[in-house]
């Protein structure tokens, strides 16, 4: 459960509010004694200044140095005070903005507005509030912006109570409640847990990693050990600072809210799989192949072009040859890869891709029956999976007719998986991390090769324990205790 305080520099600067016992001065906060290292403890500044030195900043200072989830950060404090440092996260913001306001016209030129925890009364702003809270924590921040040959944020900065007038003292009271409610989190179970883990997931995903029946078998293992989970969206940013360990169990991409999820979690000093680099190393085709190439690890001959490449047909002839497979490097579940069965089919199939991507990785074609899939966690490889193709088809997955059909699989304990086979999935995945990984090979004449290693593999119910059963979610929930049982030593 989580401990929520609030920080002001006088008790006087809350007398427009309604009373609260998690209200404290700067003071009071100095002097708190350290007594309860088990309770997450939620802080909101809301000192009058946030200036290098003034109370403000000690308060998040401070609260950092004690361990506990403040805002603003200092980092936010810090990248606030010049538009120098902001003004490199605005490029999505300023797009969104100008969205907006070119769909929705705005008769003056110029405007200013305030919002309050990511929430701010002007609907047409609602989504975009959230996007700028999410970018830069703050309790209050003040937005000025204006129309050029586009709309554009001219400046953000982080205001205080006393600059609210009376209808934004209103504003900033409602948001208050409702962002504090999402901290102030109840026990669910009588049970005392000893930490809190949060699952990202999807519910309306088509091809989530995890089908709802594992979701609460990982549930389930996670509070036999002692840990509280929770099934959290993407709604949910805001809460993420309440919980221990972050669990990605939603498709990953570099370009989307579990990137942010991820890496949101890594800044709260939180145990995160899958972790950042994790995802940058294994959701793009082309660093894994140099990476693979690099360590020397067993990979079809891949090799990578672009849409500028005058003599692509011929080097792939040479290099690679036909049937070839191309690949944009952010495929998944098969997408965004085709096969090319000789040279005159090339041009037509990689301009095809090339609308997607500036780059194609073009690799050589092995024919087998199964994929191999070793799932990884930790260097140790946790269970084994044969994907057969689907019918009539050359993939695992078959999105051809408009609707996903995927191939026949069985799944084997890892001692008769061929050692072949785990010794080179192991190593690709060393050069990864040390998280959960899916790593997907091909076995031709006695030889294993790695065609990717995944850093959200699917755990399903029915399929990847069918072996294993309930140990399997047993075997992950007990990762992520060992690793918050070793963050809590340190």
């Amino acid at each position: 459960m989580s401990r929520l305080i609030v920080v002001v520099d006088q008790k006087k600067d809350w007398t427009a509010y309604y009373p609260t016992e998690d209200l404290m001065t700067f003071q009071e906060y100095l002097e708190l004694p350290d007594d309860n290292k088990e309770a997450r403890t939620q802080v909101i500044n809301l000192c009058k200044s946030y200036s290098y030195l003034r109370y403000g900043y000690y308060c998040s200072l401070l609260a950092e140095a004690r361990g506990h989830h403040v805002i603003p950060s200092v980092k936010t404090i810090n990248n606030l005070r010049s538009k120098a440092l902001y003004s490199l996260d605005l490029d999505e913001l300023n797009k969104a903005l100008d969205s907006i306001y070119q769909t929705s016209p705005q008769a003056s030129p110029q405007l200013t507005t305030k919002i309050f925890f990511g929430t701010t009364p002007i609907d047409r702003l609602k989504e975009w509030a959230r996007q700028l809270f999410e970018s830069f924590p703050a309790p209050i921040l003040e937005v000025q912006f204006s129309r050029h040959d586009k709309w554009l944020i001219d400046s953000i900065k982080a205001v205080s109570l006393q600059n609210l007038n009376e209808d934004e003292e209103t504003q900033f009271a409602n948001a208050f409640d409702t962002y504090s409610k999402k901290i102030w989190r109840k026990p669910r179970l009588k049970k005392k847990y000893r930490y809190d883990l949060a699952i990202l997931h999807n519910p309306n995903e088509a091809m989530a990693p995890s089908n709802t029946s594992a979701l609460k078998k990982f549930i389930r293992a996670g509070r036999q050990l002692g840990i509280d989970v929770d099934l959290i969206e993407k709604k949910d940013y805001v809460r993420l600072a309440e919980y221990d360990a972050l669990f990605i169990r939603e498709t990953t991409s570099l370009t989307d809210h579990t990137f942010r999820f991820a890496k949101k979690a890594e800044s709260e000093s939180m145990i995160v799989i899958d972790d950042p680099t994790s995802i940058m190393r294994c959701t793009n085709k082309i660093y894994l192949a140099d990476l693979l190439r690099t360590h020397k690890i067993p990979s079809p001959k891949t090799i990578i072009i672009t849409r500028d490449q005058k003599n692509a047909i011929d080097l792939v002839a040479q290099e690679v040859g036909f049937p070839a497979v191309l690949k944009i490097p952010d495929g998944s579940f098969s997408r965004g890869v085709l096969r090319v069965e000789k040279a005159e089919d090339f041009q037509a199939k990689a301009d095809q891709l090339l609308k997607q991507s500036a780059l194609l990785l073009v690799q050589e074609y092995l024919y087998t029956d199964f994929d191999w899939r070793i799932g990884i966690l930790n260097h140790k490889a946790i269970f084994a999976c044969r994907y057969y193709m689907a019918k009539n088809h050359w993939q695992i997955y078959n999105h051809a007719s408009g609707k996903t059909v995927a191939g026949h699989f069985d799944t084997l304990p890892t001692y008769e998986v061929p050692k072949r086979i785990l010794s080179t999935a192991l190593a690709a995945a060393k050069h990864i991390g040390d998280g959960l990984y899916g790593v997907d090979l091909k076995e031709k004449d006695g030889k294993a090769y790695v065609i990717e290693v995944n850093d959200n593999p699917n755990v399903d119910s029915g399929i990847e324990d069918k072996y294993l059963g309930d140990e399997l979610y047993r075997i992950i929930m007990e990762d992520f205790l060992r690793r918050l049982e070793k963050k809590r030593s340190v």
